[in-house]
């Protein structure tokens, strides 16, 4: 008698913490992907997508810095043209004074 699928019991999804995960790709380009999955037990496509998935958020967060950095520079530029245009005003409004 053969079991439907949903009779079989469901394996738990394991969980890895961020330090084993850095640890494990760590030792993965010391001594390979392959020897490093069969050391810690795990399978190497485990350890490929951790790399993948780490070298996306790597660039994600070099890329929200080069933002930050660009919106700190657009910042003192706008303060300084604001800066530029108020003494601008002044000055004409002094000029229109002495026209008078």
């Amino acid at each position: 008698m053969a079991t439907a699928p949903n009779d079989m019991p469901k394996r738990k999804k394991a969980r890895y913490s961020a330090e084993y995960r850095a640890e494990a790709l760590a030792l993965a380009e010391r001594i390979g992907v392959a020897a490093a999955a069969s050391e810690l037990g795990l399978h190497a496509m485990q350890i490929y997508q951790w790399r993948a998935k780490a070298a996306h958020e790597k660039s994600v967060t070099d890329r929200e810095r080069q933002l930050r950095e660009a919106n700190a520079r657009l910042k003192r530029q706008l303060a300084d043209k604001t800066e530029e245009v108020t003494i601008l005003e002044k000055t004409a409004a002094y000029f229109a004074k002495k026209l008078d």
